[in-house]
This record gives structure tokens, C-alpha cells and sequence, in this order.
């Protein structure tokens, strides 16, 4: 399992996060038999090795009227690579950019207010990237599974 390096009451620090990121240190402290105190101390660690990178809220934009969201498959040359991916990075509309095996080298989420500002990512932005040669895009209909973090 994921967690297997983690000792028993990290291990259950870290699955209350999972389901609850907001959980407050006395509820941590009493769900794995330490004080709050300890479970303080125990997630600030866990922060502090990279365990725990962030938290966040999870926005979803087909819930929000008009936005639209996107998958990019982007092959490119490889010398060409590293400015494609320094360009999307740039993008706000970009979201999420996956180095991947395979013929894409790339694997590009954007999420736009509207048709009209992905349609001008695609024109201004992908279309004009250098050395790519392919590109697929796929708009997304709906949300049927999404898991956030790690899966236990």
C-alpha cells in the first residue's frame, strides 16, 4: 500500500486527511490515540517532508455556467519539449501539464469561463507552439469519477 512507509499513527493521520482535510488537531490526536499536541506536531513533520503538500479547495467548472474543460494529447519534437511545456506552464487557463510515455508526450488540462476563451487557448496558445506535431483535444461532458490525492 501507498502508506506502508509511514508508521501506524502517520498512517492514520493521513487517511483523516484524506477524507477530511479540514479535521482539527484534537480530532487527528483522538482518531489516532495521541494528544492534539502530538497530532500537531505529527502533521506539521509530514508537511515538512513533502508528505503533505497542500490544501485546497477543489473548485468544480461544470458546475460553474459556461466553463469548459479540456484534455490536450501534445506530441512534440524533443528538442522543442521543454519551451512547450515552459509555455503552457505560463497559461492560467492551463491547469494541469503530465509528462507521459507514449506517443504524446504531453498531457494537458485546461478548464476556460467559456468556449469562446478555450477556442482562443487553442488558436493563440496550442496552435502556436513550436515543434508540435500532433495535437488531440478532447472537451469533457461530465464528471463520473474523480479521485483527489491518493488512493487507499
Amino acid at each position: 500500500m501507498f502508506l506502508d512507509g509511514l508508521d501506524e499513527i502517520d498512517q492514520k493521520i493521513v487517511t483523516m486527511l484524506i477524507q477530511n482535510a479540514r479535521a482539527s488537531y484534537s480530532e487527528l490526536g483522538e482518531n489516532a490515540g495521541i494528544s492534539r499536541v502530538a497530532a500537531r506536531s505529527r502533521v506539521q513533520a509530514l508537511e515538512e517532508k513533502g508528505i503533505i503538500e497542500e490544501y485546497t479547495t477543489v473548485i468544480n467548472p461544470q458546475k460553474i455556467s459556461g466553463a469548459v474543460s479540456c484534455y490536450f494529447e501534445i506530441e512534440t519534437e524533443p528538442d522543442t519539449l521543454s519551451s512547450v511545456i515552459e509555455r503552457l506552464n505560463e497559461n492560467e487557463i492551463v491547469t494541469q501539464i503530465y509528462r507521459v510515455t507514449g506517443k504524446s508526450k504531453i498531457h494537458v488540462h485546461a478548464v476556460a469561463s467559456s468556449s469562446d476563451e478555450m477556442e482562443n487557448l487553442m488558436t493563440s496558445v496550442i496552435d502556436k507552439l513550436p515543434g508540435v506535431i500532433s495535437c488531440s483535444t478532447n472537451i469533457i461532458l461530465s464528471r463520473i469519477k474523480d479521485i483527489k490525492g491518493l488512493r487507499l
